[in-house]
């Protein structure tokens, strides 16, 4: 790993530990389960993004960190659930934790067929969810035009997973090399991390 990309990881870092205080400090105002699963999901990858810049992208093929860092989607999908559709939340929150389970299980049991089912089902609705409720809720007036950043966040993180994915399967995405998948990943993960951070922050200060 290059300096460059250890520089673009601490970033990444400062900008989760920033969302994270924000979300703090609106759920010390009015706590609320949506608060609670978006400092989850930052939390998460807060701590990631740490433990890269010392042990290297060889971590990536951890089966625990695959697991763990399969909160930070589920985490953000289901705060945005309880914050846009709280009718939907319990629901939602039922599926996040089946589906994480689900992972935890094929990873741990060495069930690689089944992970290559699983992984992108649960991380496709999350993604999905991610993307689109944003868009909803700026369509509809109930969210300013900044939120559409965390769409945009969604659609990124969403682009380096599948790359990932296609990698740990021995095979390519489009021109996602191995090499260009390991170029481009710490930029990726900062400007995904940026535009939540706005994206919510505008969220936030409109409330």
């Amino acid at each position: 790993m290059s300096w460059l990309d250890r520089i673009l990881l601490l970033l990444t870092g400062l900008a989760a530990l920033y969302a994270l205080a924000r979300f703090y400090q609106a759920y010390n105002k009015s706590p609320r389960t949506a608060y609670l699963a978006y400092m989850l999901s930052f939390l998460v990858l807060l701590v990631a993004g740490v433990l890269l810049i010392f042990l290297g992208y060889g971590l990536l093929g951890s089966p625990w960190v695959v697991i763990v860092t399969t909160l930070i989607p589920l985490g953000l999908a289901t705060g945005l659930v309880y914050d846009l559709k709280p009718e939907w939340g319990k629901g939602y929150l039922a599926y996040a934790v089946v589906g994480f389970l689900a992972i935890a299980a094929v990873y741990l049991g060495g069930m690689q067929s089944l992970a290559k089912v699983v992984m992108p089902l649960v991380h496709g609705i999350a993604g999905l969810t991610i993307v689109l409720l944003p868009l909803w809720a700026v369509s509809q007036g109930t969210a300013p035009a900044g939120f559409v950043w965390v769409s945009v966040g969604g659609v990124l993180i969403g682009l380096g997973g599948i790359a990932l994915a296609f990698l740990k399967a021995g095979k390519q995405f489009l021109f996602f090399s191995q090499q260009v998948v390991v170029t481009i990943l710490a930029p990726l993960l900062l400007l995904m991390t940026l535009a939540y951070t706005w994206g919510f922050v505008k969220r936030l200060l409109a409330q």
